[in-house]
């Protein structure tokens, strides 16, 4: 199938960009290889030490070094609906491993915080740096060498991107990623946001707000708006690093769990000692990644994923760039409508034909690479159907051929837009990141003046003290990763929605992140240079006249740009000189961080 012209010219400029640096990272990983990833290489004061626990068969198998051991990295906590109904996978996993005559042991466990559960508080801080955290954490587990292959356990926000700079790092080992799927659908989100919206006005109580938060969040399994945690689990699956067919499949039912037994038994069917042998920094490629960012454009995705993808990419030796996503948003096609892109949930999508049924389409209408290397093999072919249970047995049948229900999930030839869902801002004001396909055409183009803060809680007391009444836009600053750790903005979402119900024009200019469910206010975020580097949005002051255009993708200051170059930046509030949550623990990472662009990491 002939991809297009206009993805085979981003694809083409990654491999050109990242010709060194890839040549390196596959450098080593055959060097990894060469030296072996079985238990022959360790002494036998190790070996005793890496199976010192298991069972009396468990431990024969791996003392005669021929049996295949697998290595579990999981993110299992019970606080967290997603990642609850990791308690029963290494049971399972195990169980899987030894009916296929291998071994699996857990090899780690990664940190896994929720950003709905730290949204306004301190603990936000922390939450972009722990995707760093996981990676290293992860690559602490797999430092053994008593493995010869892995499969990683984590579905949400910033588990999933590190996981898989850990993956990557041990690339010459095989990974599968195995999801534990969405919670079932409650509340609607329409109506949560609603209600959301009320108590910021007063008009319902703390009683009822909780009412509705926990009819919306009521179970086990991710939350079912499509945000980063999501957006994670499409990637996987349109990466190659999932099982087809595996990302949208409820916890506690048995196609579930017959997918993480095939999961289990693939990750060792592809090993070195076998002759599918796949690695997962040989996965990951170019092609791969353009495909994922096809994905995220196609669907609306999370804008984290602006600094994750490029993360992740540099990982594995590849370069890829803000104007790459630019590029691939103005000729992919939006095919999904998703909360907060729509009404619906994952779960419709899901229903609607999911995965298999947008793979499909965007793969023959050449948007997808199709000469890639998955965890299932050669091609994208496997991951155009779905999965069923029938009788104890799982199979694979293609994806229906209509969309179950348009209005949530088209096909290539009558997309909801002809172009992506993020947008790449640029101007006098820095580099930012928008997404576009959440913002109503007009309220996309915005002029007004500025509303400086330096919090978010400052705007939030600013419109409960009635000072908001006419239009502006909101620049809240020292909000990036060298700053606090770029937290995201979340809880300036309602406030700043019912001022647009109001009528007022409203925007968000900022150097921090707004949540993977951020809506329908349009919002320049990731804004780089951050103003803690005294970056341009650091000179911005009350009553400057701004514009942010999403049509053409402009962020500018519009008075004399000398004399505005010429201001003295503004510093840090002393309202961020804060410690406790274990914030004083990251100091070193909020010195070392890239900028946004750059995957705001302090790898690379």
């Amino acid at each position: 199938m002939t991809v297009k012209t206009a993805i085979k010219d981003v694809t083409d400029r990654i491999a050109a960009r990242s010709e060194a640096s890839r040549r390196i990272y596959l450098d080593r990983l055959d060097k990894a290889r060469s030296q072996g990833v079985h238990r022959g290489v360790l002494s036998c004061g190790n070996l005793a030490h890496g199976f010192a626990a298991c069972g009396p068969t468990d431990k024969a198998q791996l003392a005669g070094d021929t049996a295949l051991n697998l290595g579990i990295i999981t993110s299992y906590n019970d606080m967290l609906s997603a990642h609850q109904p990791y308690e029963t996978y290494p049971d399972l996993i195990r169980a899987a491993a030894r009916e296929a005559g291998g071994v699996a042991q857990v090899a780690g466990g990664v940190p896994a915080m929720c950003d709905g559960v730290t949204q306004g508080q301190m603990g936000m801080d922390l939450s972009l740096f722990s995707r760093d955290v996981i990676a290293m954490s992860a690559a602490v587990g797999l430092s053994h060498n008593m493995f010869d292959a892995a499969v990683f356990l984590g579905i949400c926000d910033k588990i999933v991107p590190g996981l898989v700079i850990a993956a990557l790092t041990f690339g010459h080992l095989p990974a599968v990623f195995i999801p534990a799927g969405p919670m079932t659908s409650g509340l609607p989100n329409d109506e949560k946001a609603r209600i959301r919206q009320l108590f910021m006005e007063g008009k319902v109580g703390r009683d009822e707000l909780l009412e509705a938060e926990s009819k919306s969040y009521h179970g086990p399994g991710t939350c079912t708006f499509y945000g980063t945690a999501n957006s994670n689990q499409m990637l996987m699956e349109i990466m190659g690093l999932h099982l087809p067919g595996a990302s949208f499949v409820n916890p506690g039912t048995p196609l579930r769990d017959a997918l993480t037994r095939a999961a289990t038994k693939r990750a060792l069917a592809i090993t070195a000692q076998g002759n599918e042998y796949t690695p997962a920094g040989h996965i990951i490629d170019e092609k791969s990644m353009v495909n994922g960012l096809v994905g995220l454009l196609a669907t609306g995705g999370s804008t984290n994923h602006t600094m994750h993808l490029v993360a992740m990419a540099n990982a594995a030796g590849l370069r890829i760039t803000w104007d790459d996503m630019s590029d691939l948003s103005e000729v992919v096609p939006l095919l999904a409508r998703v909360y907060p892109n729509g009404l619906a949930d994952v779960n419709h999508f899901h229903a609607a034909g999911g995965m298999g049924f947008l793979i499909r389409e965007l793969r023959d209408a050449g948007y997808l690479h199709d000469d890639v290397t998955t965890v299932w093999g050669k091609g994208l072919d496997a991951y155009t159907k779905e999965p069923r249970y029938i009788d104890d047995e799982l199979t694979f049948e293609p994806a229906p051929r209509d969309s179950g229900s348009p209005k949530v999930l088209t096909g290539a030839a009558k997309p909801f837009a002809t172009s992506g869902g993020l947008k790449v801002l640029g101007g006098n004001l820095g580099s930012g990141v928008i997404k576009i396909s959440a913002v109503k055409p007009e309220n996309r183009i915005i002029e007004a003046p500025a509303r400086v803060y330096h919090t978010q809680q400052g705007l939030i007391d600013a419109f409960k003290a009635g000072e908001l009444t006419s239009d502006f836009i909101a620049v809240i600053r020292f909000q990036g990763p060298r700053a606090v750790g770029m937290p995201e903005l979340h809880r300036l979402t309602p406030t700043l929605g019912i001022l647009q119900d109001r009528g007022i024009k409203v925007a968000l200019v900022t150097d921090g992140r707004m949540s993977g469910a951020s809506g329908k206010v349009p919002a320049a975020i990731h804004v780089t240079p951050e103003a803690a580097d005294g970056g341009p949005i650091a000179r911005v002051r009350d009553d400057d006249l701004l514009r942010l255009d999403a049509e053409k993708g402009t962020l500018a200051y519009l008075g004399d740009e000398a004399s505005f170059l010429a201001r003295t930046p503004a510093t840090e509030s002393l309202e961020h000189e804060h410690f406790g949550m274990g914030r004083e623990l990251f100091a070193g990472f909020r010195q070392l961080v890239g900028t946004a662009d750059r995957g705001a990491s302090v790898f690379g």
